[in-house]
């Protein structure tokens, strides 16, 4: 497709159009509930207006909501609404500990937090402290829902947001080992749902599309929430990833579209009921997050019939960048070519001015009307990676003669694991408080199934009895599952280089022997 697909200048302008050509059609499903698309946008409309009395019911332009939820109708609803509301949401993993949570609420200062109800616990002291006075705990069992203006028929949105104004703040992992909010506007949203269909085009209030990565990350908000709304189709949400669940729902509920990460292709494929699914309504699989091995495209489009495309993008490019097209020649490795109205040049990593040519390295810029606006509170690092109107992406790539994409490093010292960016910095950190810990370094070592796991090799202070497995337990308590290291070592001195720095290529050879 080479014209531009339709346009909305907000994702709730999407949401009203769907209502006025599909009102009555199935929009989501979650478990035994759903919704029409009439029902869902009186229940965002509900919300939205419930969001402004955290503001004496004025309209909450310029402040923050913040969603740490897992996936259900109340996430998808509650995203719809602080958008609605004027808000610009804050998608927080609900798995995180308190030292990650503290540290994005107290940057994002939302006015409201929404959570579920089994982390209230954790998250109900923290709000305390942090004076966050307005505040929704979720669930069936002690907490609300969200679906209970499905049947007002007279509720309107009480606010349209304009374009330009803020709609996410994203946070994604930082270098310095702290998360940074990335700012992105409502039109720098819409236009990379319009970019994506043209590299991706769906069919309108036909496909049925599957949500098991979770929603507070970009690529389920973009490839699942929002591409199910602007085809007008259905979303079926499930709470996680449970491999018997996700290949009986496809089967179950004639699947068209799927987006997920590797991990997921790779757990489907090595799972016993795996070749007894009917694949038969799955149109198209999108992959995200991380690269995929060519034996996984090979072995997936051999058993289901169905292509997975790959694609390549960030936070803060909106999130899609390039894409392989539907239709086209598979090429292994290769992440397609830049969306409709996206620039990619390869530049050489010290100055970052010269542009390369093709099949030479260098670090990865873009330049498009989906590219965010900033980091939140990071001045210093906004004006690193925003710079002449480029968005410096801190990944290395090649295009080959024919213009395909080709992610081959990172510029930066980040590590994917099982689709989550995380870097060593924090984990650094966080085993430096450790009263034991003198030196440490964290590293990721490819795994077949995650992608990266995380690693690291500590010193310890003179006469320290502590274990490795003490350690990881430490790292338990203070980070997300996904980023505490699967193995820790203890050594006499942590690998350096002649000028002192961490010898990263050493520390992964301790764990590659």
């Amino acid at each position: 497709m080479t014209e531009h697909p339709k346009f909305y200048p907000t994702v709730v302008h999407m949401l009203q159009q769907a209502v006025i050509e599909f009102g009555d059609a199935l929009a989501i499903k979650y478990e035994d509930r759903q919704l029409s698309y009439i029902q869902y946008l009186r229940c965002v409309a509900g919300l939205s207006r419930r969001f402004q009395t955290f503001n004496n019911g004025q309209t909450l332009i310029g402040e923050r909501i913040a969603f740490i939820c897992g996936n259900s109708i109340e996430m998808a609803v509650g995203l719809f609404a602080g958008h609605a509301s004027g808000a610009q949401v804050v998608p927080i993993n609900p798995i995180y500990t308190l030292r990650e949570l503290n540290h994005i609420l107290s940057d994002a200062e939302p006015i409201g937090v929404i959570y579920d109800e089994d982390i209230a616990s954790l998250v109900q002291p923290l709000l305390e402290d942090l004076k966050i006075t307005y505040h929704i705990k979720v669930g069936k069992k002690l907490g609300e829902l969200f679906d209970v203006w499905k049947n007002e028929e007279q509720i309107t949105l009480p606010h349209v947001p304009e374009p330009d104004a803020y709609a996410t703040l994203q946070y994604t992992g930082g270098t310095t080992g702290l998360p940074k909010g990335v700012n992105i506007t409502h039109r720098q949203l819409s236009t990379n749902i319009s970019q994506r269909e043209a590299s991706w085009p769906t069919l309108e209030g036909v496909e049925r599309v599957l949500c098991v990565m979770p929603l507070f990350h970009v690529f389920a908000s973009s490839m699942a929430l929002h591409l199910a709304v602007y085809c007008k189709g259905q979303l079926h949400i499930l709470n996680r990833y449970r491999p018997d669940t996700v290949l009986n729902t496809i089967s179950e509920e004639k699947i068209t579209i799927l987006p997920v990460g590797p991990t997921i292709f790779i757990g489907l494929m090595g799972y016993e009921k795996f070749d007894s699914t009917n694949f038969s309504s799955l149109r198209i699989a999108y992959s995200g997050s991380a690269p995929l091995p060519e034996e996984t495209l090979q072995r997936w489009k051999e058993a289901t019939g169905c292509p997975i495309l790959e694609g390549y993008g960030q936070s803060e490019a909106g999130p899609v960048v390039s894409a392989v097209s539907e239709g086209s020649a598979l090429i292994a490795g290769s992440v397609g070519k830049p969306l409709i109205d996206t620039t990619v040049e390869i530049v050489d990593v010290e100055t970052g001015t010269q542009v390369l040519e093709a099949g030479r390295q260098g670090e990865i810029r873009v330049r498009g009307p989906q590219v965010m606006s900033g980091y939140r509170n990071r001045p210093i690092e906004t004006t690193d990676a925003l710079r002449g109107g480029w968005l410096y992406t801190g990944d290395i790539g090649e295009f080959d003669d024919l213009g395909n994409l080709y992610i081959r490093d990172r510029k930066k010292d980040m590590v994917i694991v099982s689709g989550y960016n995380v870097y060593p910095r924090e984990i650094d950190e966080v085993l430096y408080m450790h009263r034991d810990v003198s030196d440490a370094a964290t590293v990721g070592i490819l795994d077949n199934y995650r992608g990266e796991v995380i690693c690291a090799c500590v010193k310890l202070h003179n006469g320290s009895l502590v274990t490795s497995q003490d350690l990881i337990s430490f790292c338990e308590q203070h980070l997300a599952s996904y980023k505490v290291p699967v193995e820790v070592d203890i050594v006499d001195e942590v690998p350096k280089t002649t000028v002192g720095k961490i010898d990263k290529a050493a520390v992964k050879k301790l764990f590659s022997s």
